[in-house]
């Protein structure tokens, strides 16, 4: 199972990071995304919660917007997760930019627009990294096009 970190900040990153969490293990069922409006408990520590999941996943989505972009935490959650730079990956999904508009930290990382051709880019990434439980590219593409 890979464990994917989407992280958000503010009204559109947040909805952009829902349609994420609810769609890419439709693509790929051995994906497990993580996002915290959905998925930690009421009453939980949410700091807790968050620093568990940053230190298991192994993949991180950044939503970036053009109102999101100097957000301490979407920098924050980047650092945390590029923490084993060898094996973790991070991409800052961007929805209404362009790499040009990044600023910071999240330049050092290789962006998805929010474009079907790089979305289909980012979910071939995601099931590279998946390693054994991998889609072949003929049913990764099928599951693409269906979704």
């Amino acid at each position: 199972m890979l464990r994917v970190f989407i992280s958000w900040s503010g009204e559109v990153s947040r909805k952009v990071a829902e349609a994420l969490e609810s769609w890419l293990p439709s693509v790929i069922q051995s994906v497990e995304p993580y996002m915290s409006e959905e998925d930690i408990e009421k009453g939980a520590r949410w700091s807790q919660d968050i620093t568990k999941e940053l230190e298991l996943s192994n993949y991180g989505i950044i939503c970036v917007t053009r109102t999101n972009i100097e957000a301490p935490w979407l920098n924050f959650e980047a650092g945390a997760l590029s923490k084993t730079v060898e094996f973790s990956r991070v991409t800052p999904f961007l929805f209404g930019m362009s790499p040009t508009d990044l600023k910071g930290p999240l330049v050092q990382f290789q962006a998805c627009l929010f474009t079907e051709k790089d979305v289909g880019r980012l979910v071939s990434s995601l099931n590279d990294a998946c390693g054994e439980e991998r889609l072949e590219t003929a049913r990764l593409d099928r599951s693409l096009a269906m979704w």
